[in-house]
């Protein structure tokens, strides 16, 4: 099973995290790749990465692909998040993980600003 994780920060207002829970359910309603598709937070909220990895896992997931949904190659992205990804790797040796580049390196993103104002 292909599953894909989307990894935000988290927020101490409901309102910013609920946000990444209406995307989740747009990207469950347009998605046809993958047969598991959740988010998770690095801090403030709930689910955490980590417990995400072992939902993923338990629902038969063995290929993830892990999407930061961050703007720029900070500490979270650079540090943070590959090293949970190598902890559950550790944990769940059959457990195929692939990281995407975050948010704000994706080419797409130069586009989409740009045909904003359209």
């Amino acid at each position: 099973m292909k599953g894909l994780l989307l990894v935000a920060h988290g927020s101490r207002l409901v309102e910013s995290n609920n946000e990444i829970i209406v995307l989740r359910d747009k990207l469950r309603a347009k998605n046809s790749d993958f047969d598991w598709l959740d988010i998770a937070f690095l801090e403030l909220a709930s689910p955490q990465v980590g417990s995400q990895i072992d939902v993923a896992v338990a629902s038969g997931v063995t290929l993830l692909k892990v999407f930061p949904y961050f703007l720029a190659a900070g500490y979270h992205v650079r540090t943070d998040l590959p090293t949970l990804l190598e902890q559950a790797q550790d944990k769940y040796p059959d457990l195929s993980i692939s990281l995407a580049q975050h948010l704000g390196a994706r080419e797409e993103l130069v586009s989409l600003i740009l045909n904003h104002y359209d």
